[in-house]
């Protein structure tokens, strides 16, 4: 199977990242790709404000473009991530209540336009990067599920969200359910990305013996985000990239899943199999395996 990661820089106007976004995927899909992968925040990027005012019920706006560009083309669509709004604002609520929280939802198309899957981002970016720090969990609320989703006989995809690459459990549980690849769209910052995105998105791959397509914003996004770095790529079972976007601008990313070289690499390295789950407690005696007794 052919896939593509989509690149893009989103501004503040959803009709236009969508816009701009829907020519990336006509590209794909033109070059071959039946499965395509759009970045997180693709149609809606901004300031926390921005996304609770622009979120959308999931089958808003930004569903119902990806719906139609799917059946259109043909392919399997990853509608990146969007704010969806957890219920309707409530036009009475008191000033200075606690500021309505979104989910980050990621959305998959079918070749007819028919919602597949549904994944909410679990893991939320709360951290300190030097003097920025970063509140996700203020606008966002957690998803409470992982989705696995097949495509075809052959292949079984995995969906995440960006900080959830630095959850190795996560992308296990997913391979242990069957999934054959893995798609991340991100928004991954350009502070970390340069040491963390590529060795990330490899030591998923090649743990868990999985495909793993990166789709990232890049550049500079509206006030009220960090700048991105982009950098989408596609890394097969062993650890190779396939296909990178290193140039800083939006673009597409394609490159052909063997699924032949999959099998062998789970034939010949067979750590999935090997699992010896039964083994990962600590001593009866609580010695913690001779390195001293604790809580």
């Amino acid at each position: 199977m052919r896939v593509a990661a989509i690149q893009t820089t989103a501004g503040p106007d959803r009709g236009e990242n969508l816009e701009r976004a829907g020519h990336l995927v006509e590209e794909a899909a033109d070059g071959g790709a039946r499965l395509v992968v759009l970045p997180e925040y693709f149609s809606v990027a901004g300031s926390p404000d921005h996304l609770r005012s622009d979120a959308e019920a999931l089958d808003g706006p930004t569903r119902t473009w990806a719906a139609a560009l799917a059946r259109r083309l043909g392919i399997h669509l990853l509608a990146g991530t969007f704010p969806e709004r957890l219920a309707p604002p409530d036009p009475h609520a008191a000033a200075g209540r606690t500021p309505e929280r979104v989910f980050n939802t990621s959305c998959l198309l079918d070749p007819a336009g028919s919602l597949q899957a549904v994944y909410r981002k679990v893991h939320l970016f709360d951290v300190t990067l030097g003097k920025a720090t970063f509140r996700e969990s203020a606008t966002v609320t957690p998803g409470s599920e992982l989705c696995v989703t097949a495509l075809d006989r052959a292949t079984v995809l995995g969906l995440s969200v960006c900080y959830d690459l630095r959850f190795p459990e996560m992308y296990r549980i997913m391979a242990l359910e069957g999934a054959t690849v893995v798609a991340v769209p991100s928004a991954f910052t350009a502070a970390t990305g340069p040491a963390h995105w590529e060795l990330l998105l490899r030591a998923r791959a090649v743990e868990n013996q999985v495909f793993v397509i990166g789709a990232g914003q890049v550049g500079a996004l509206p006030p009220g985000m960090p700048a991105c770095h982009g950098h989408s790529m596609i890394v097969d079972p062993w650890g190779s990239v396939l296909a990178e976007r290193a140039h800083p601008t939006p673009g597409v990313v394609l490159a052909d899943l063997d699924v032949g070289l999959q099998a062998r690499v789970r034939s010949e390295l067979p750590v999935l199999a090997n699992r010896r789950p039964a083994a990962y407690r600590w001593p009866r005696d609580d010695t913690r395996g001779g390195t001293g007794s604790g809580p």
